[in-house]
């Protein structure tokens, strides 16, 4: 994690700005075609969940902007963006989790499995690691939306937060809505539209 130069950055102003709204996310929902990944999926016998996410923590961990968060004030750039998804147990409530990032997906899939079997031995919500350098995320298996509103704080939150919906077969191909909110202090549209090329290009690898 490093200190982010605030003053030299061409951002500056925008930051200055949104950083001082009571509210400064902004959020759209994308559509992704999730073929391939799917069909990589059954055919491994590999948990399509910790697939595409894996695939999304790629492309978030391609974008400077999405690696930024405000820390008392400080803007950190951290160097590897981990995931805290909802984690759903048998008796339908959730835990929050911590997954590390690994560019190996064998490795990132042991991560999930990890968390998932230390949520479902506890009640406890919230990860005994955590921290600013993660996305928070949620899939909602049983819908397909086209909007998405996330929870908020009302304290100063950077952390990108991201709702992935159900599959739809539409045309021959499997898509799946996403909703992503970010702050605009630390991301703007463009950043957003590379998120989502690059979470496309990774789920058609």
């Amino acid at each position: 994690m490093e200190i982010f130069d605030i003053e030299n950055w061409n951002r500056k102003q925008h930051y200055n700005h949104f950083s001082k709204l009571k509210d400064p996310y902004f959020g759209v929902t994308i559509t992704v075609d999730v073929t391939k990944a799917y069909h990589f999926s059954k055919e491994k016998k590999i948990s399509f969940f910790g697939r595409y996410l894996h695939d999304c923590m790629k492309a978030i961990n391609d974008i400077d902007e999405l690696k930024l968060r405000i820390n008392n004030s400080v803007v950190e750039k951290h160097e590897v963006i981990n995931a805290s998804a909802t984690i759903m147990r048998q008796d339908n409530t959730f835990g929050f989790s911590f997954i590390n990032f690994d560019e190996n997906l064998d490795v990132f899939l042991n991560n999930l499995e990890n968390e998932k079997q230390r949520i479902n031995s506890t009640t406890d919500l919230f990860p005994p690691v955590n921290g600013l350098d993660c996305i928070h995320c949620s899939a909602l298996p049983w819908l397909s939306f086209s909007g998405h509103k996330e929870p908020v704080s009302g304290e100063i939150d950077s952390v990108p937060k991201l709702a992935f919906s159900k599959i739809v077969f539409n045309n021959d191909k499997n898509e799946m809505n996403v909703a992503i909110n970010v702050n605009h202090a630390l991301v703007d549209g463009y950043h957003v539209s590379l998120f989502a090329e690059k979470f496309q290009y990774y789920l058609n690898k």
